[in-house]
Parts: C-alpha cells; sequence; structure tokens
C-alpha cells in the first residue's frame, strides 16, 4: 500500500494519521480544545505543507502552516486572514483552505465566515481580500443558513488558473472567469426548497461541490435538498438524486482518478438530521449520478446516528482511491478500495468537522 498522510480536524483538536504500509499511527491533538474547521495537505512544493484552520474560543480564529507533517506548526505574527476595515466585518471562522492548482504554485485559497473569498500568493501565509466577490450586488440578501453564512467550497479548474467556483451557504454557487475580477451566480437547475420561489437566480443552501477527476466540466453538488450535476462548469444543473434513500446530506467527493464516480453520505431529512434510515452508508455513483450504490461492507450494522458534515468525507490520490469519513460520533473509518470495503480507524473523538488525505512519500 501507498503511504497516506490522513488529517481529522474535530471539535477539540486536530489529530494526524499516517499509513505506512498497511499500518495507521495517529498522534495529536494539535491545537488542544480549539475547533479546527479547515485542514488542506498541499503536495505542490518540495515539501508538503500542511494548513489548518483553527478557532480558539479566547483568541479566536487563525491559520497555521507545518512544513514538516505537522510535527511543528506556525502561526504569522499578522492575521493571515483579516478583514479589511472598510468591509465592517471580523473574521468568524475559515470554513476552507483549498490550494489551486500546479499552475498556480503558491496560491492558496480560505472560504470564510462571513462569506467571503481571500487569496493568498505566498502558500498560505497570508491573505488578501477578493473584494469583487465580497462587493457583489446579491450580497446585501444572501442569509446565513444554519450552521452561519460560510463560504465553504473553493474549486479551481486544472484547465484555467482564473475560473474558480465557490459555494456560500445560504447564497449558491458563484464562479468568475477571470481570476475574481467578476463573478456570477451558477445556479440555474438548483432548487430551493425553502424559498417562495424554489429557482432564484441565488440563495440556494448548497452544502458542497465536487469536480470530476476527468471532465473537469462536470460537477456533483450536495444541496439542502437534492443532488445535482452539472456537466458545464456550473451553467446549468441536473437532479441526478433518484436511487438514494435521501437525497439531503452535506458531503460530496469525487474519486481522484475514475470518470463519473463520486461519493455522498445521506441524512434523513433537514429536520433529522442522522444517517438515512439510521444506516451507516456511503454511496457511490460510477456513471455521473444515473445508478448509485450503497457501500457498508465494515460499516456498523447496527442503528447508527453518526451524522457527516460537509468537509468530512475525502478521497486520497491513491489508485485505487482511498475513501475518508469521519461522523459527530467521532468515528474515523477508512476505505483502501475504493470503498468496497472499509475500517474503523478511530473512535470517541471530538466531533469530526473535516478530513483530508494525501499520498506522501517516504
Amino acid at each position: 500500500m501507498t503511504d497516506v498522510l490522513l488529517t481529522v480536524g474535530t471539535r477539540k483538536g486536530l489529530f494526524i494519521g499516517r499509513r505506512r504500509g498497511g499500518t495507521w499511527e495517529f498522534d495529536g491533538p494539535h491545537f488542544n480544545a480549539q475547533a479546527v474547521y479547515s485542514v488542506s495537505i498541499d503536495t505542490r512544493g518540495q515539501v508538503p505543507r500542511l494548513l489548518a484552520g483553527g478557532d480558539s474560543a479566547h483568541w479566536g480564529p487563525s491559520v497555521f502552516h507545518s512544513d514538516d507533517l505537522g510535527s511543528t506548526w506556525v502561526e504569522p505574527r499578522q492575521p493571515a486572514v483579516k478583514f479589511p476595515p472598510f468591509t465592517e466585518a471580523s473574521l468568524e471562522r475559515v470554513w476552507q483552505l483549498h490550494p489551486a492548482g500546479p499552475e498556480a504554485p503558491d496560491v492558496v485559497y480560505a472560504g470564510t465566515e462571513p462569506a467571503a473569498l481571500f487569496r493568498s500568493e505566498d502558500r498560505g501565509e497570508s491573505f488578501e481580500l477578493v473584494r469583487p466577490l465580497w462587493e457583489h450586488p446579491t450580497r446585501s440578501k444572501w442569509v446565513p443558513g444554519g450552521g452561519g453564512e460560510g463560504l465553504h467550497t473553493v474549486l479551481t479548474d486544472p484547465r484555467d488558473a482564473r475560473a474558480v467556483t465557490v459555494a456560500v451557504s445560504t447564497a449558491g454557487v458563484f464562479r468568475t472567469k477571470d481570476g475574481g475580477a467578476s463573478w456570477a451566480p451558477s445556479n440555474k437547475g438548483v432548487s430551493a426548497v425553502f424559498l417562495p420561489d424554489p429557482d432564484p437566480e441565488f440563495g440556494q443552501c448548497v452544502h458542497k461541490v465536487a469536480r470530476d477527476a476527468v471532465d473537469p466540466d462536470r460537477l456533483y453538488l450536495q444541496n439542502h435538498w437534492g443532488v445535482f450535476r452539472s456537466d458545464d462548469s456550473g451553467d446549468s444543473w441536473t437532479d441526478i438524486g433518484r436511487g438514494l434513500p435521501s437525497d439531503f446530506g452535506f458531503a460530496a467527493a469525487a474519486h481522484p482518478h475514475r470518470a463519473d464516480t463520486a461519493y455522498v453520505f445521506p441524512i434523513n431529512a433537514d429536520a433529522d438530521r442522522v444517517p438515512a434510515e439510521h444506516r451507516c452508508r456511503v454511496f457511490r455513483t460510477r456513471d455521473a449520478g444515473r445508478t448509485w450504490e450503497p457501500l457498508s461492507t465494515g460499516l456498523p450494522e447496527e442503528t447508527h446516528y453518526g451524522t457527516v458534515l460537509r468537509d468530512a468525507l475525502c478521497t486520497d490520490d491513491a489508485d485505487p482511491a482511498g475513501v475518508y469519513f469521519g461522523n459527530r460520533n467521532g468515528e474515523l473509518y477508512a476505505s483502501a478500495d475504493d470503498g468496497d470495503s472499509w475500517q474503523q480507524l478511530a473512535s470517541h473523538l471530538p466531533d469530526v468537522l473535516c478530513v483530508r488525505a494525501a499520498v506522501i512519500d517516504g
């Protein structure tokens, strides 16, 4: 088996796992008693860089980085992410840390609450507000979701570093094609069942978006009710939720190599946020959402209540792919065979908020 680094952000710190051969070892918590809502593993440089968005109840939120796989961490002297005075806003949380592709080797994006996008050109040591999105004419009508007004998804187009897609709860999907100078809503076909107009231009409660590994124009979207696919980079969306036990959920992830392959974790309902039918199952599509199959071999068979949050399901870049998820019961599961079978890696952790994994050499 390839060596894998697995980072697990929880309500009370960050845990780091390492698989060498077939054996897992974990350490932590790093950032003890801090909620870690966002983690990234940036493998573009000669040395992998870890970024973590910690949230101290006493000191507030900050972004830390490590160049030795978590052995030591650096917090910049000045806040890495800070709202300029003219915004009259202050940082509440860093929801997302996303390294851009190899065509922009030092660029990292941060998604925050209040909903904003920040861009770094020094691998995450300092960030600047992407002002055109902050000043978008629709912003005054954005409404916080149940978990706050967070920009929780950032996707960069592997073909064009200037093309970026973001998602906001509850404003929906927005895209730029010019490096952030202008932004347009991209929600046609995504429902907003909780609004008087169920098909607005913006205002959808998008929970997560993932990009297909082979076709960059194909996106998968988990909504507040509804699972959708776009074949045109978000110009339009098609409902692909048929065949799932529930189309409510938070998480969505794509296979790192295989076309048309994605994963979701269905939840019973917005008013009943437990696994669909009280069963611990990941669902996989291998035909872009035309059909879905439950993946549960090795997962608990008894009645289950572990909710998987929007960033707590991920894949690594191995082949076959590793698939990972953690839940609010503090359980952590891993598959080394595309999701066909699972093993439990940890239990009794604090609430799992985010999970990220990558193949690491040496």
